[in-house]
């Protein structure tokens, strides 16, 4: 089904060549400049797009977002930070703003330069009036290993908030996921959204993961047209919110190779960082995952989980009760009816793990999926 951008907001999508066939290069622009606000990924790696857009998003306004897929541009030097900056003064030369209005990010194989003779030559093409507002057509160009394009939007009172993302692997974010962009038409300033993205991220997309590797390119943005007007700051954020959980869910269903949505819940914590800190655990576990892929209740693996995290001052093992579903399977032994609903309930496409720590009064959820043969084949072929 295809999902219209927000008012105030067009994109170009083309293919010029970076790997295949299938379309490689994403303009998304307002139509004039625009509070703005971004969070990158934290790992001393980050690439030229990573850099280049750091700076750019300084004084929280953006005029576009341009994405190249296909080709991360991490670890490629001067040169590369020259190209990643070449990107941007072309997609701002047919947008007629200032380079540092667009923002830019890279997503694909490290350590390889960009083929600037296509790149140029797929920046001279970008018409002056971008021609799209499909979000899906966004949300498919900006794939590599993704098996589907990743789109959300929701209400947010007179305004709209629509979400794009990709990502399957290489994802444990230390602030987002490998990119995700965010549109509305509200009318919001740049410190006030700056504030409300950074606490939706760390809600959303920072508790995901895949493989627990976080991305050298990781890159979430969030740009308001102002076209609809203002809204009430809590709708805002709630709208933020529950795009930024279906995207985070998609990639998490969406992981390399994977069969099965986990979703964990960790609540009764002592605070959000312990229970954040015991689910992506779980999540991170490959035990646990195999054992969810393999539809095994085997919740020794979930305490294991919890205990490598935590100190016995932190947590009563007594008090900890571990679920599969709503079944309760610790301390409370399963009996045959109830192992009959768990196989049941741990083959199907997604699998909830609900532990209760009995140390305070907070919670987090963190999102992942099963490990299979599938991610190690996808992964071993990766560059060949």
């Amino acid at each position: 089904m295809s999902v219209t951008l927000p008012k105030g907001f067009h994109a170009y999508v083309a293919n010029i060549g970076i790997k295949d066939s299938t379309n490689d290069l994403t303009v998304v622009a307002a139509d004039a400049t625009s509070p703005a606000a971004a969070v990158f990924t934290r790992s001393s790696f980050a690439g030229p797009s990573v850099v280049l857009s750091r700076e750019h998003i300084a004084p929280l306004r953006a005029r576009a977002v341009v994405v190249i897929s296909k080709n991360a541009n991490v670890a490629t030097g001067d040169e590369g930070l020259a190209n990643a900056r070449e990107v941007v003064a072309g997609v701002a030369a047919a947008l007629g703003c200032p380079a540092d209005e667009v923002l830019i990010a890279s997503t694909g194989v490290i350590g390889r330069q960009y083929p600037m003779d296509r790149v140029r030559a797929g920046l001279a093409a970008i018409p002056s009036t971008l021609p799209l507002t499909d979000a899906t057509a966004v949300a498919t160009a900006i794939m590599t290993t993704d098996t589907a394009a990743k789109v959300a939007s929701a209400p947010a009172g007179a305004a709209t908030v629509v979400g794009v993302a990709k990502g399957v692997g290489m994802i444990e974010p230390d602030m987002a996921t490998m990119i995700a962009m965010l549109f509305t038409d509200a009318q919001v300033d740049g410190p006030a959204l700056d504030t409300m993205f950074r606490r939706v991220v760390d809600r959303t997309f920072n508790c995901v993961s895949v493989d627990s590797d976080t991305s050298t390119s990781d890159t979430a943005v969030v740009i308001a047209s102002g076209a609809a007007g203002p809204v009430p700051a809590e709708q805002l954020e709630t709208a933020l919110h529950e795009v930024a959980v279906s995207l985070t869910r998609q990639i998490a269903r969406d992981g390399e190779g994977a069969t099965t949505l986990m979703e964990v819940l960790v609540d009764s914590a002592a605070s959000v960082e312990q229970a954040k800190r015991v689910a992506k655990a779980i999540v991170n576990s490959p035990l646990v995952k195999t054992a969810v892929h393999g539809a095994d209740p085997n919740w020794g693996r979930v305490a294991m989980a919890v205990g490598k995290v935590t100190t016995a001052d932190e947590v009563d093992q007594s008090k900890v009760v571990i679920r599969f579903g709503e079944q309760e399977v610790y301390p409370t032994a399963v009996d045959a009816v109830g192992l009959q609903r768990l196989a049941a309930y741990m083959a199907g496409a997604e699998v909830r793990i609900h532990v209760s720590l009995h140390t305070g009064a907070c919670a987090a959820t963190a999102w992942g999926c099963d490990l299979t043969d599938g991610y190690v084949r996808i992964n071993a072929d990766y560059t060949t």
